[in-house]
């Protein structure tokens, strides 16, 4: 059973599961009685759905425990970016400053005093998550907070931060191109058949 931490901020207060595994690790799936070949499809759909409502439930506490309290209809960018923001303290990833001597080492040899922070990896899927949980739970596409400019500008410059903190590449690996194989030579006639 997750723990919870109760966190107070100037505006809002909100539970947080703590869970000792990574953030992709779930230990509480009921796959129930799936046969052996669908259980893993079943699975990680089972995974995705139940991360994607406990994220949906933290949201909705964030929403409910904001000083005002805030209505899903008034939810805007900003308050996401407030979120995420906040998830932070939350994170579990070393974030290299410029000043650090690690600065842009993948595996410092030693501790250094740099912040942790959410990794983006794990914030790009939570966006994921709740944009799909918003439009599901009766929010038009249009007005999505989640697929906001400004959260996909604060995630874009995330990124970037933290591919250089980090000296961690995230650039998207492209397809290789499929080579045109050239047909095959021909083969010509043979002249020169044993007549000379």
């Amino acid at each position: 059973m997750a723990s919870f931490t109760e966190v107070e901020s100037s505006n809002f207060h909100i539970s947080i599961p703590q869970n000792n595994n990574d953030d992709n690790n779930n230990n509480d799936v009921n796959v129930g009685s799936t046969t052996a070949s669908s259980s893993s499809t079943a699975s990680t759909s089972s995974r995705y759905e139940n991360q994607k409502r406990r994220d949906w439930n933290t949201f909705g506490q964030y929403l409910k425990n904001h000083r005002p309290p805030l209505t899903l209809s008034r939810c805007s960018g900003a308050h996401v970016l407030e979120f995420l923001r906040y998830l932070d303290q939350f994170g579990k990833t070393k974030v290299h400053i410029p000043m650090c001597p690690f600065y842009g080492h993948p595996n410092p040899p030693a501790p250094c005093p740099c912040p942790v922070k959410q990794a983006w990896g794990s914030l790009d899927a939570l966006v994921g998550r709740l944009r799909a949980a918003f439009e599901e739970n009766g929010g038009k596409p249009e007005t999505n907070p989640f697929g906001a400019r400004a959260v996909r500008l604060y995630l874009r410059e995330v990124r970037d931060l933290q591919s250089k903190a980090r000296g961690v590449s995230y650039d998207k690996k492209k397809k290789k191109k499929k080579q045109k194989l050239s047909p095959p030579p021909q083969q010509l006639p043979d002249t020169h058949s044993g007549d000379g």
